[in-house]
């Protein structure tokens, strides 16, 4: 694996399957904070499959940070949500995208490590790019 990776040593290889084998250990706590990809493959010869994918974002806005979306050949799409939230939020969110019929494939990639916070709760203000950020 380490050849095939073109990693320079073994330990590099077992420090990224500690922290991959980390990361799905922490997805196990429905409370863990964690962030992460879902890619999914559809079917997208209709607009009724890309209509429903979006309505069921709109239920987790608080989750989905970005989406990117692109043509794939055969009559495929294929979109990758980033999104960042609980564990057992983006486990919900992952099982209801694939309750959408036309969805071929999903897959959850998680990390514990966070985005930084992108809004500003209280009496902070947001940082508006010429004074120094809070």
């Amino acid at each position: 694996m380490v050849a095939e990776r073109g990693l320079p040593s073994r330990s590099q290889m077992i420090a990224e399957l500690i922290r991959h084998e980390l990361a799905e250990h922490s997805g196990e706590r429905p409370d863990a904070m964690l962030a992460g990809t879902i890619t999914l493959i559809y079917r997208a010869e209709s607009g009724r499959v890309r209509h429903a994918l979006a309505q069921t974002q709109l239920g987790y806005v608080k989750e989905v940070i970005s989406a990117q979306n692109v043509f794939l050949e055969d009559d495929q799409a294929m979109e990758v949500l980033l999104v960042q939230g609980p564990a057992e939020r983006l486990q919900q969110l992952c099982d209801a995208l694939r309750k959408v019929r036309g969805v071929q494939q999903i897959k959850l990639v998680t990390t514990t490590a966070l985005l930084p916070p992108l809004h500003f709760h209280g009496d902070d203000a947001p940082f508006d790019g010429e004074s120094t950020p809070p």
